[in-house]
């Protein structure tokens, strides 16, 4: 069964079940994971054996949408409701009656364009074009086809979109293969319309000349692209999708797509679709919303196909040309555009009826395992990680949930969800709590360490400090709650080192340290986050008049040198490059062996590293003794005081510490740091 194959294992549990018996809390809930196994079962051999096997199924979109055949272009749509359908489009003069669609008894609708008498395609190739459909109450509606491969605006001013027929005659030419799959994840979070210092929509071009060598060089090993899925509402940050299948052509084509990812590619980065499955833009006449005429086609009828919140439509999972869409979609994104991985948006949502609106998950088990858990929609999550992890074995699948769903991240066998790694997504909220709610005397250091360690034994988490969301306006990055005070009058090195961006240059930096070597398995950092970006993120929209101010990223501040931009930049370079060079992300979780709450010190061991941290914000330690497994010499990796980092050098960069025997905070060695105040030092032994 190609992309859906079952492990065997011979663990001696029922199917789909082991898991619950390597954790005694989940236990009682294993009835009920066997069961969701059963039915994921159950559901691919059906695919198997009545819809052509799972490639065939998974590959829905050469089969609908439109096909260039030999004979000329197939159009098919799925549409159960309507009663008559034709094709039109520039092509034809946008006339009814030329190009009819005939129904099948799966209520698929089909045409063939012929090629013209000259060997030409009968629909010329960036020509425009609509699925004209009749309902039982005669209603003549028009469509953008579910399956378009681009969609464009029908002007400057209006944003209601139109179909395009996309066909170049010759197409893009991939130049280099991916790269291997990194076991270290460093993703850089980045949106291409805003990658640019000026007030305007960047393009895919100009990312890929300017901002995958900034990237690279910065020592990301990955590049998440979002808002990449066609949108008609440039301000839903890409949330709000209207046409699945067409990437954004606000950019460019899917030709410059293809070459941002192949130079990508050629720089040794991996790149990963932010995709959003969990919900779709309620516009009709560009979007799925009402297709058929029906609230029900691909979505929910009723409340139940409505997000309270976000008021987009919510897909019925259980659907199976439901299924074969999204699982296309995905399929699509892989092999088409050579994507090497997927963040999946808002899981929490699809995994519960209740979409996780008014819920404070507490851990307890029985939150996930009850009436309100939406089994169609994590079933749905299942087949996907399912055929993704089989036919492509190099793809990274993330998770974005709130929930703490268990088995989220283990394989589908042992009764998982079968994503490969999380979001750490209460890491962010931690430091937004520290920063807004209180003073640096009142920080706890077990607090702090609890938050960046408290993930699920065998899951992996992607750990960061700030992400896309605390970058956008009514929010605050890490950078603003530190420096907005001072950060448009005092960041240039020529001026005074105030006590403000003394203070917020020092967290800055100790900050995102501390979350990569201490949060999880992957990095995460939200593009000009890591340079302390000084303003906010807003996109055009009526309530700011539609101003491009806020919806860029200044990357010339960290270009300049005259800047402390440019400091926090290389700092956030030194961090990556010395995690690639020791892979702390791919090491067990750490050994933590202090958090001492009056000195404000933390300490821990991971990756081979030895790692101090003094929060305390006027008490530097003289001689302070840390404890350590291994005898040796030690020399330091990083130092964020260091005066390349707009630090106060305060620790000789070439100091060697020596071990002395006699046990400290559990370690039978120990050495003495002079460590100052807001100060971290990362420390290796030397080769003897």
């Amino acid at each position: 069964m190609e992309g859906c194959v079952f492990r065997s294992r011979n663990d001696g549990y029922p199917a789909g079940t082991s898991m619950a018996f390597q954790d005694p809390w989940l236990k009682p809930y294993a009835p009920i994971m066997h069961r969701r196994y059963l039915r994921y079962r159950e559901l691919c051999e059906n695919i198997d054996n009545y819809e052509g096997g799972w490639d065939h199924f998974t590959r829905g979109y050469e089969k609908f949408g439109f096909n260039v055949v030999s004979e000329g272009i197939i159009y098919r749509e799925w549409a159960p409701n309507v009663t008559s359908a034709s094709l039109i489009g520039d092509f034809n003069n946008w006339n009814r009656n030329a190009n009819p669609m005939k129904r099948n008894e799966s209520n698929v609708w089909e045409t063939l364009i012929p090629h013209r008498s000259d060997g030409g395609l009968g629909i010329p190739h960036n020509s425009k074009v609509k699925i004209s459909m009749t309902t039982p109450e005669g209603e003549v509606i028009d469509r953008i086809p579910a399956w378009i491969r681009r969609a464009v605006p029908e002007s400057d001013i209006n944003s209601t979109y139109s179909g395009v027929f996309w066909h170049p005659e010759k197409p893009y030419e991939w130049r280099n293969a991916a790269p291997s799959k990194p076991e270290n994840l460093k993703i850089y979070e980045a949106h291409v319309g805003i990658s640019s210092p000026e007030p305007k929509i960047a393009s895919y071009n100009e990312f890929t000349e300017n901002v995958l060598p900034h990237i690279a060089r910065l020592g990301y090993n990955t590049v998440q692209l979002m808002g990449i899925m066609e949108h008609a509402y440039y301000a839903s940050f890409g949330y709000q999708v209207t046409n699945f299948f067409a990437v954004s052509s606000r950019f460019g084509t899917p030709e410059d797509l293809k070459r941002l990812i192949d130079t990508a590619h050629g720089l040794g980065l991996y790149v990963f679709l932010d995709i959003v499955h969990s919900h779709a833009s309620s516009n009709v006449s560009d979007g799925l919303n009402k297709f058929d005429g029906t609230d029900q086609c691909y979505f929910h009828s009723g409340d139940r196909g409505y997000h309270p919140i976000w008021n987009s439509r919510l897909f019925n999972y259980g659907e199976l040309e439901v299924q074969r869409f999204l699982l296309s979609n995905v399929r699509f994104y892989a092999s088409e555009y050579r994507f090497d991985g997927f963040r999946f948006d808002a899981v929490t949502s699809m995994m519960f009826h209740h979409h996780g609106i008014g819920v404070g998950f507490t851990g307890n088990y029985a939150e996930y395992f009850n009436e309100q858990t939406d089994d169609d929609g994590i079933l749905y999550l299942m087949l996907t990680n399912g055929m993704l992890h089989n036919i492509f074995p190099n793809i990274i699948t993330i998770a974005e949930d709130a929930s703490g769903m268990p088995g989220l991240c283990r394989i589908i066998e042992e009764g998982g969800i079968g994503f490969d790694q999380r979001l750490a997504m209460a890491i962010p909220e931690m430091w937004v709590k520290l920063l807004k709610e209180y003073s640096d005397e009142s920080w706890n250091m077990g607090y702090i360490v609890h938050n960046l360690t408290n993930r699920r034994d065998l899951e992996k988490t992607i750990a960061y400090c700030e992400s896309h969301d605390q970058a956008l306006v009514g929010s605050k990055t890490i950078a603003f709650w530190l420096m907005d005070q001072e950060m448009y009058q005092n960041m240039s090195i020529q001026s005074p080192m105030t006590t403000v961006i003394d203070r917020g240059l020092s967290l800055h930096k100790m900050i995102r340290l501390i979350t990569q070597g201490l949060g999880g398995e992957g990095y995460l950092n939200f593009e000009g986050n890591e340079f302390g970006h000084p303003e906010w993120l807003d996109f055009p929209r009526e309530g700011n008049n539609y101003n491009y101010h806020y919806a860029r990223r200044q990357f010339n501040l960290a270009q300049d040198s005259l800047l402390r931009y440019s400091k926090l930049n290389e700092f956030d370079r030194a961090m990556n490059l010395a995690e690639q060079e020791y892979k702390w992300l791919k090491s067990p979780q750490a050994w933590i062996y202090l958090a001492h709450e009056d000195d404000k010190v933390i300490a821990f061991e991971r990756g081979g590293l030895l790692w101090i941290f003094n929060f305390h914000p006027t008490k530097s330690h003289v001689d302070y003794q840390v404890g350590t497994g291994s005898a040796g010499s030690y020399k330091i990796v990083l130092n964020t005081d260091d005066a390349r980092f707009e630090g106060h050098n305060r620790v000789e960069p070439h100091q060697v510490y020596f071990s002395i025997p006699g046990e400290r905070h559990g370690r039978p060695q120990y050495i003495q740091v002079y460590i100052p105040t807001r100060t971290a030092l990362v420390l290796t032994l030397r080769p003897e």
